[in-house]
């Protein structure tokens, strides 16, 4: 039975850049789908702090996305472009979105979209693609993460800290987390760290290094940037691989790279957003191979610090930028279960 679409609906603008007071909640077309997309009516949409960036005005959308903010959605197919194969109407699923997901309705490339995985709610499943496709292609993909090896994540508490804790441990590795707070560090030992430092109270570099007996750690993920950047090749084991996702201490710093030839290190970096839709397809199939199971078992969870409703999206952002949270902030669009 086809399911009924408005033809217009509540969506978060950005009409100019600014705090978070610049969310504006607009009413909009629903949008419709193209050739291999489907339509979400979403009831949950995760809060990510590249949404910051861009009602900052620092990180627009690509080219053809939407320009409302919001890369990552749960909710109900409720149509279907010309050439899906993959879904149903009525299906429950979970997307990754290069924009668009703070509204009552999105579309999303079919490839992009996953099953919510059983046992999971609404909200905790709007919670999942933008970290866990991150942290997949990062961690995993680029940096070759194996077994028996030693990983240190920064912000262990953030969306991206939680997940890379979790998926680390639950592939073999041993883990090194960093926080700002006490409590902050046992909740990421909580969530499997076999190491937490409190960076405002311990020089992470020597805790690293004592931890591993001098070796340091094989993979580093870092968004902090800034003065990380050497303490990372300084934290480094020998053939290293420290892969960066963003620049909290920003991207300009004089640095040494010495470290970087004597050690033979890798640093490298990558964005998502912005890749093309194969690319984030691949990411889409190995989740639901080797990373649904585990979440469908309870063996990895899924942090949710707060929710707010749509409407209240500035709030949200306000909640992020705190950086008090522990977990994701995701926005409530619709009835959720």
């Amino acid at each position: 039975m086809p399911l009924t679409v408005p033809p217009t609906m509540t969506a978060i603008a950005i009409p100019r850049p600014g705090g978070p007071e610049a969310l504006v909640p607009e009413t909009r077309a629903v949008p419709v789908p193209g050739e291999k997309e489907i339509l979400v009516k979403v009831a949950a949409a995760g809060v990510n702090r590249p949404d910051v960036l861009q009602r900052e005005g620092s990180y627009p959308p690509p080219k053809g996305a939407s320009d409302i903010p919001g890369l990552e959605v749960a909710g109900t197919v409720v149509a279907l472009g010309p050439a899906v194969t993959r879904w149903a109407l009525g299906e429950r699923v979970t997307a990754l979105v290069a924009g668009g997901g703070y509204a009552e309705f999105a579309v999303v490339p079919e490839e992009t979209a996953l099953p919510v995985p059983k046992g999971l709610s609404t909200v905790e499943a709007a919670a999942i693609p933008e970290t866990f496709f991150t942290v997949w292609s990062n961690v995993f993909d680029r940096a070759g993460l194996k077994p028996g090896e030693v990983f240190l994540v920064h912000g262990g508490t953030s969306g991206i800290g939680t997940t890379a804790i979790q998926l680390a441990k639950s592939f073999g590795a041993t883990v090194i987390a960093t926080a700002g707070s006490a409590e902050k560090c046992a909740a990421c030992r909580d969530l499997g760290a076999d190491l937490a430092i409190d960076y405002r109270a311990q020089d992470f570099v020597q805790e690293v290094k004592t931890f591993t007996q001098g070796r340091g750690a094989n993979v580093i993920l870092d968004m902090v940037g800034g003065d990380y950047i050497e303490k990372n090749h300084e934290a480094a084991a020998v053939e290293g691989r420290i892969v960066q996702i963003a620049f909290l201490r920003g991207a300009k710093v004089e640095v040494n790279f010495t470290r970087l030839m004597l050690k033979r290190l890798v640093h490298t970096g990558s964005t998502l957003r912005a890749r093309e839709v194969p690319f984030k397809a691949a990411i889409a199939a190995s989740l639901r191979e080797k990373v649904w199971p585990l979440i469908e078992a309870g063996a990895v969870k899924i942090p949710v610090d707060s929710t707010f409703p749509l409407a209240a999206a500035a709030d949200a952002h306000r909640r992020m930028e705190t950086s008090a949270h522990v977990g994701k902030i995701v926005l409530t669009v619709a009835d959720s279960d």
